[in-house]
C-alpha cells in the first residue's frame, strides 16, 4: 500500500513537470526567434536575421514622404544590413512583450538610435517546433513615443456602468470548420 501511494505521487510529479516544462519550452522556442532577430540586427548577423525570418517574410511600413505603403523583401532588409550592426552606432535593442496562442505569435520590439528609434511589430508563426517572423509592421518616432492601446502598459479607468448586453445575430457566427476566420 506505501509503495503504490509513493508511485502514485511519483508518476503526479513526473506528470506535472513535464506540462510545465512543455509550456516554457514554447516561450522559450519564441524567445529563441526574437532574440535571433534582435541579436541579428544588433550585431549585424545576417545568419542570425535568417534564422528569424521566414524566407517569405515581407517588412512593411508607410512611407513617409508620398503617405503610400512600403513593402520591403526580408531578403533585401538581411543584404542592406550595416556591417556590425546598429550597435556600432550607438543603437541598442529591446523586447517589449510577446503573446502567443497556437500556431500564432505577436512580439513588440524596439530599435534604439541615438535621436530616434523603431518600434516594431513581429508577426510570427510556427513552423514544425521552430517559430519565424512572418511579418514586420515597423514605424520610426522619437525616443520619448510611448505605446498605447491595451497592449500597453497603461492604468486602467474603472467603469461606472454595468456593460451592455450584446444581442446574438446567426450573421456572426464563426463557422465550425477552421477556414481562417
Amino acid at each position: 500500500m506505501k509503495i503504490s501511494r509513493i508511485l502514485l505521487s511519483l508518476s503526479c510529479f513526473i506528470l506535472s513537470l513535464t506540462f510545465s516544462v512543455k509550456a516554457q519550452t514554447e516561450d522559450e522556442a519564441i524567445k529563441v526567434c526574437i532574440n535571433n532577430y534582435l541579436d541579428g540586427v544588433l550585431n549585424g548577423d545576417a545568419a542570425r536575421l535568417n534564422l528569424a525570418f521566414h524566407p517569405t517574410a515581407l517588412l512593411r511600413s508607410v512611407n513617409t514622404n508620398t503617405g503610400t505603403l512600403q513593402d520591403i523583401p526580408v531578403a533585401k532588409f538581411i543584404s542592406t544590413m550595416p556591417a556590425g550592426g546598429i550597435q556600432s552606432n550607438g543603437g541598442s535593442t529591446k523586447l517589449i512583450s510577446y503573446s502567443y496562442i497556437g500556431i500564432s505569435a505577436l512580439a513588440t520590439v524596439e530599435l534604439r538610435f541615438g535621436e530616434f528609434k523603431y518600434v516594431d511589430l513581429l508577426s510570427m508563426l510556427k513552423f514544425g517546433n521552430d517559430w519565424k517572423i512572418v511579418s514586420r509592421v515597423f514605424s520610426r518616432t522619437d525616443l520619448n513615443g510611448q505605446l498605447k492601446g491595451s497592449g500597453a502598459s497603461v492604468a486602467s479607468t474603472p467603469t461606472t456602468s454595468a456593460p451592455k448586453a450584446v444581442k446574438k445575430s446567426s450573421a456572426n457566427v464563426k463557422p465550425k470548420a477552421d477556414d481562417g476566420w
